[in-house]
């Protein structure tokens, strides 16, 4: 013991000697201090790998966020390439009237998928299956818009065989010296509505795009503010969820082109069930959106510039699918606007499920009026307000809708007539008449369709004259 105690103190001093300083204490302790030759752990260079280690976290979080964006982005445009195709589909086949202006639109939407394409390839710093995929088939479908906007000519053929008719009717009236055999009418009064009636001709239909949410939400509203003098800039979207039954999203946009390529949107998210939506009923008026609130015989009305939602009985009126149109579940509650106001469309059990018409007071949601009819609800397919004139359609085949039922609410009289105008596709969710423009707004199976309709008032006259793009129909 006493030797291994010699070792150690001579090891010791050894080791303070070569390597260290050390002293012992009058109780004979020594106390020293050592440099080892190695350091034993790599403090210095622990902490640069983790400052490193923590530098590439950060890069691949930043990666990973830029990766998010592009998954993003692509399912976005992954559904306006599907929009697209069915447009040019559909431009294809034929049958309806484009103008430049849209070929302009989907070749500027094209351009902005391109761009984007090239983004993710420089992104990705190599090849991609799914973008290069995306690519190609961008490059396939804007040859195809511009191959068809060379054959396009439904537009000015129609001008042509206008003017040469026209050219033919002065030659004829040059060498006769006689006015042509026409009525004679007064200067159209279009935003009023008098003692007259209409004459009604109905265009081909303008086919916009599908909406933002794509082609699996198929009901729905759309349209502009249907007050009188209203700001018609702005345009407004109320998709249903894929149930058709349930509205709890609102888009707004700027202008007519921002809605046509998807851009600087406003969107109101209903998050409460009581404030929810039910069938595509709804119209805006007066910047604010009216709709059957949801499982209730309520009217909602939503102010967008105050977010403030009211909500009123609609006394007797059925509801949840009761009596509600042939293409459309859940629209029991239709609200309209015309040249006269507010209205809704409906039905109750004391008049068997045939329409019954209501004016209400915009601000209040009052009942001011009631007319009850004899056109049973269910068998039409949808229906719309002019100038205090209820007018009914129902689907004579895929591609073709009719008016064929009309009450007016000055005489109380209904008649039957046909009006034949061409849908896109078969089923009619919503229809929304607006006096600004004097458009019919059509949800049709998910696409965004408007006609354009051409008023004319006749002072006091002896029958209503409804004109059909064909033969014009006489109701006594």
């Amino acid at each position: 013991m006493c030797l291994f105690c010699l070792l150690s103190f001579i090891q010791t001093q050894s080791l303070i000697t070569e390597s260290g300083s050390g002293f012992l204490d009058e109780n004979g302790v020594c106390y020293c201090t050592i440099n080892l030759p190695d350091t034993t752990f790599p403090a210095d260079r622990f902490e640069k790998l983790e400052i490193a280690n923590r530098n590439l976290t950060i890069t691949v979080e930043k990666e990973i966020t830029k990766i998010y964006i592009y998954q993003s982005t692509l399912t976005v445009y992954i559904e306006q390439m599907k929009n697209l195709t069915k447009r040019v589909e559909i431009m294809e086949n034929g049958g309806l009237s484009y103008t430049e202006l849209d070929f302009e639109l989907i070749k500027l939407e094209i351009k902005e998928m391109e761009i984007l394409i090239v983004q993710l390839k420089e992104s990705f710093n190599g090849s991609n299956v799914i973008i290069e995929t995306l690519y190609q088939e961008i490059r396939n479908i804007s040859i195809m818009v511009n191959q068809l906007e060379i054959y396009d000519k439904n537009n000015v053929l129609v001008i042509r065989r206008e003017i040469e008719s026209l050219k033919k009717r002065l030659e004829e009236c040059e060498k006769n010296n006689t006015k042509p055999e026409h009525p004679s009418l007064p200067s159209p009064d279009i935003g009023t509505c008098e003692d007259g009636q209409i004459i009604n001709d109905i265009s081909e239909p303008f086919l916009i795009q599908l909406t933002l949410m794509g082609d699996k939400y198929l009901y729905g509203g759309w349209g502009r503010d249907s007050l009188l003098g209203a700001d018609q800039n702005l345009q407004w979207v109320a998709p249903l969820r894929t149930d058709g039954r349930v509205m709890d999203y609102l888009y707004t946009y700027s202008s007519f082109s921002n809605l046509r390529i998807y851009r600087a949107h406003t969107q109101k998210y209903f998050i409460r069930a009581s404030d929810f939506g039910q069938g595509g009923g709804m119209i805006l008026y007066n910047n604010m959106l009216y709709y059957n609130c949801y499982d209730t015989l309520n009217i909602c009305k939503y102010d967008r510039a105050n977010d403030v939602l009211t909500r009123a009985a609609l006394p007797g009126a059925t509801y949840t699918n009761k009596f509600s149109y042939s293409y459309a579940a859940w629209q029991d509650i239709d609200l309209s606007a015309d040249e006269e106001g507010l209205w809704v469309l409906y039905s109750n059990e004391q008049n068997h499920g045939n329409f019954v018409i209501s004016k209400l007071n915009a601000t209040s949601l009052a009942v001011l009026q009631t007319w009850t009819t004899n056109q049973y609800k269910p068998g039409v397919s949808n229906a719309f307000m002019v100038c205090g004139v209820l007018y009914a359609t129902r689907g004579i085949s895929t591609r073709q809708e009719e008016i064929f039922y009309m009450y007016d609410t000055k005489t109380n009289k209904e008649g039957k007539l046909s009006v034949i105008f061409d849908k896109p596709t078969e089923k009619v969710q919503s229809m929304s008449y607006n006096p600004n423009d004097h458009r019919l707004y059509m949800f049709n199976d998910g696409f965004m369709v408007y006609y354009d309709l051409s008023f004319t008032l006749l002072s006091k006259p002896k029958s209503k004259i409804i004109h059909s793009k064909t033969n014009p129909i006489q109701i006594k």
